[in-house]
Protein backbone atom coordinates (compact mmCIF):
# COMPACT_ATOMS: atom_id res chain seq x y z
CA UNK A 1 0.00 0.00 0.00
CA UNK A 2 1.39 3.86 -1.25
CA UNK A 3 2.81 5.64 1.83
CA UNK A 4 0.12 8.73 2.41
CA UNK A 5 3.37 11.10 1.42
CA UNK A 6 3.29 9.97 -2.13
CA UNK A 7 -0.48 10.64 -2.00
CA UNK A 8 0.13 13.92 -0.85
CA UNK A 9 2.82 14.69 -3.50
CA UNK A 10 0.84 13.47 -6.62
CA UNK A 11 -1.87 15.68 -5.10
CA UNK A 12 0.84 18.85 -5.04
CA UNK A 13 2.23 17.84 -8.33
CA UNK A 14 -1.67 18.02 -9.72
CA UNK A 15 -2.25 21.33 -8.05
CA UNK A 16 1.05 22.71 -9.92
CA UNK A 17 0.20 20.65 -12.74
CA UNK A 18 -3.85 22.08 -13.10
CA UNK A 19 -2.27 25.94 -13.55
CA UNK A 20 0.67 25.22 -16.11
CA UNK A 21 0.83 25.42 -19.47
CA UNK A 22 3.08 23.35 -20.94
CA UNK A 23 5.58 20.99 -18.56
CA UNK A 24 9.41 20.50 -19.85
CA UNK A 25 11.70 17.88 -18.43
CA UNK A 26 15.42 17.87 -18.02
CA UNK A 27 18.15 15.72 -16.93
CA UNK A 28 20.23 17.13 -13.71
CA UNK A 29 22.34 14.86 -12.93
CA UNK A 30 25.57 16.31 -12.18
CA UNK A 31 24.38 19.79 -11.62
CA UNK A 32 26.00 21.80 -8.57
CA UNK A 33 23.33 23.55 -5.63
CA UNK A 34 24.54 27.07 -6.64
CA UNK A 35 23.57 25.87 -11.06
CA UNK A 36 20.37 24.61 -9.73
CA UNK A 37 19.75 28.07 -7.66
CA UNK A 38 20.18 30.10 -10.17
CA UNK A 39 18.42 27.94 -13.12
CA UNK A 40 15.19 27.80 -10.73
CA UNK A 41 15.37 31.77 -9.88
CA UNK A 42 15.76 32.18 -13.61
CA UNK A 43 12.58 30.23 -14.37
CA UNK A 44 10.54 31.76 -11.82
CA UNK A 45 11.62 35.42 -13.44
CA UNK A 46 10.35 33.95 -16.72
CA UNK A 47 6.43 32.91 -15.51
CA UNK A 48 7.62 29.12 -14.66
CA UNK A 49 8.16 26.70 -11.59
CA UNK A 50 11.14 23.79 -10.94
CA UNK A 51 9.95 20.53 -9.55
CA UNK A 52 12.24 17.67 -8.41
CA UNK A 53 9.72 14.56 -8.73
CA UNK A 54 9.96 10.71 -9.29
CA UNK A 55 9.13 9.90 -12.56
CA UNK A 56 5.95 7.16 -11.48
CA UNK A 57 4.79 10.42 -9.41
CA UNK A 58 4.99 12.92 -11.95
CA UNK A 59 3.05 10.33 -14.68
CA UNK A 60 0.21 9.46 -12.11
CA UNK A 61 -0.14 13.28 -11.48
CA UNK A 62 -0.41 14.03 -14.85
CA UNK A 63 -2.64 11.23 -15.85
CA UNK A 64 -5.12 12.16 -13.23
CA UNK A 65 -4.83 16.10 -14.52
CA UNK A 66 -5.83 14.11 -17.92
CA UNK A 67 -2.67 15.65 -19.32
CA UNK A 68 -0.96 13.33 -21.84
CA UNK A 69 2.32 11.28 -20.09
CA UNK A 70 6.03 11.45 -21.02
CA UNK A 71 7.04 8.46 -23.15
CA UNK A 72 9.83 6.43 -21.59
CA UNK A 73 12.52 7.73 -23.38
CA UNK A 74 12.14 11.01 -21.95
CA UNK A 75 10.78 9.63 -18.49
CA UNK A 76 14.19 7.88 -17.05
CA UNK A 77 16.60 9.05 -14.50
CA UNK A 78 16.98 11.91 -12.04
CA UNK A 79 14.57 14.36 -13.91
CA UNK A 80 13.80 17.82 -13.03
CA UNK A 81 10.07 19.09 -14.36
CA UNK A 82 9.49 22.78 -15.48
CA UNK A 83 5.94 23.61 -15.22
CA UNK A 84 5.39 27.42 -17.53
CA UNK A 85 2.53 29.25 -16.03
CA UNK A 86 2.79 32.02 -18.29
CA UNK A 87 4.39 31.88 -21.52
CA UNK A 88 6.15 28.50 -22.20
CA UNK A 89 8.50 30.23 -25.11
CA UNK A 90 9.73 32.22 -22.36
CA UNK A 91 10.55 29.22 -19.90
CA UNK A 92 11.59 27.01 -22.82
CA UNK A 93 14.31 30.09 -23.78
CA UNK A 94 15.30 29.75 -20.45
CA UNK A 95 16.03 26.36 -20.38
CA UNK A 96 17.67 26.40 -23.81
CA UNK A 97 20.01 29.51 -22.85
CA UNK A 98 20.91 27.76 -19.65
CA UNK A 99 21.84 23.62 -21.33
CA UNK A 100 23.68 25.62 -23.66
CA UNK A 101 26.11 27.26 -21.38
CA UNK A 102 29.32 26.10 -21.75
CA UNK A 103 29.06 26.23 -17.57
CA UNK A 104 26.29 23.81 -17.03
CA UNK A 105 26.92 21.16 -19.36
CA UNK A 106 25.38 18.62 -16.63
CA UNK A 107 21.62 20.13 -17.40
CA UNK A 108 20.22 18.55 -20.49
CA UNK A 109 16.39 19.09 -21.65
CA UNK A 110 14.87 15.98 -23.00
CA UNK A 111 11.26 16.97 -23.98
CA UNK A 112 8.32 18.32 -22.79
CA UNK A 113 4.31 18.54 -23.35
CA UNK A 114 2.48 21.68 -24.52
CA UNK A 115 -1.46 21.14 -24.59
CA UNK A 116 -2.02 17.81 -26.02
CA UNK A 117 1.68 17.79 -27.62
CA UNK A 118 4.83 15.88 -26.20
CA UNK A 119 7.64 17.88 -27.55
CA UNK A 120 11.31 16.05 -28.32
CA UNK A 121 14.40 18.14 -27.73
CA UNK A 122 14.68 20.04 -31.09
CA UNK A 123 10.74 20.84 -30.80
CA UNK A 124 11.32 22.43 -27.70
CA UNK A 125 14.04 24.15 -29.36
CA UNK A 126 12.25 25.08 -31.82
CA UNK A 127 9.47 26.80 -29.25
CA UNK A 128 12.42 28.54 -27.47
CA UNK A 129 13.31 30.52 -30.73
CA UNK A 130 9.81 31.79 -31.19
CA UNK A 131 9.45 35.66 -30.03
CA UNK A 132 7.69 36.37 -26.61
CA UNK A 133 4.16 36.61 -26.35
CA UNK A 134 4.05 40.47 -26.27
CA UNK A 135 6.20 40.24 -29.66
CA UNK A 136 3.84 38.11 -31.28
CA UNK A 137 0.67 39.98 -30.46
CA UNK A 138 2.08 43.23 -31.72
CA UNK A 139 2.99 41.24 -34.98
CA UNK A 140 -0.74 40.32 -34.97
CA UNK A 141 -2.01 43.50 -34.52
CA UNK A 142 0.27 44.92 -36.94
CA UNK A 143 -0.91 42.52 -40.05
CA UNK A 144 -4.35 43.33 -38.95
CA UNK A 145 -3.53 46.74 -39.27
CA UNK A 146 -1.42 46.85 -42.14
CA UNK A 147 -4.82 46.87 -45.02
CA UNK A 148 -6.48 49.66 -42.71
CA UNK A 149 -3.32 51.96 -42.66
CA UNK A 150 -2.70 50.94 -46.76
CA UNK A 151 -6.85 52.44 -47.52
CA UNK A 152 -6.35 55.65 -45.22
CA UNK A 153 -2.95 56.05 -47.46
CA UNK A 154 -4.67 55.79 -50.43
CA UNK A 155 -8.13 58.06 -49.54
CA UNK A 156 -5.52 60.85 -48.13
CA UNK A 157 -3.68 60.44 -51.81
CA UNK A 158 -6.37 62.36 -53.40
CA UNK A 159 -6.40 65.14 -50.02
CA UNK A 160 -2.45 65.27 -50.85
CA UNK A 161 -2.54 65.64 -54.92
CA UNK A 162 -5.57 68.42 -54.63
CA UNK A 163 -3.33 70.36 -51.83
CA UNK A 164 -0.39 70.12 -53.97
CA UNK A 165 -2.06 71.42 -57.38
CA UNK A 166 -3.55 74.22 -55.79
CA UNK A 167 -0.30 75.21 -53.84
CA UNK A 168 1.46 74.77 -57.48
CA UNK A 169 -1.29 76.73 -59.58
CA UNK A 170 -1.11 79.70 -56.82
CA UNK A 171 2.83 79.34 -56.95
CA UNK A 172 2.16 80.24 -60.65
CA UNK A 173 -0.17 82.90 -60.38
CA UNK A 174 2.15 84.41 -57.62
CA UNK A 175 4.80 84.15 -60.60
CA UNK A 176 2.43 85.65 -63.00
CA UNK A 177 1.49 88.60 -60.91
Amino acid sequence: MPAKVKFEQVEMLRSKLSRSKAVFVGEYRGMTVAQITDLRARVRAAGGEMKVAKNTLMKIAMSEEGMVAFPDDISFGPNVFTMAYEDPAAVAKVLRDFAKDRTNKAFSIKGGVLGDSVLTAAQLEALADLPGREVLIGMAVSAIAAPISGFLNVLNGTARGLVTCLEQIREKKEKAA
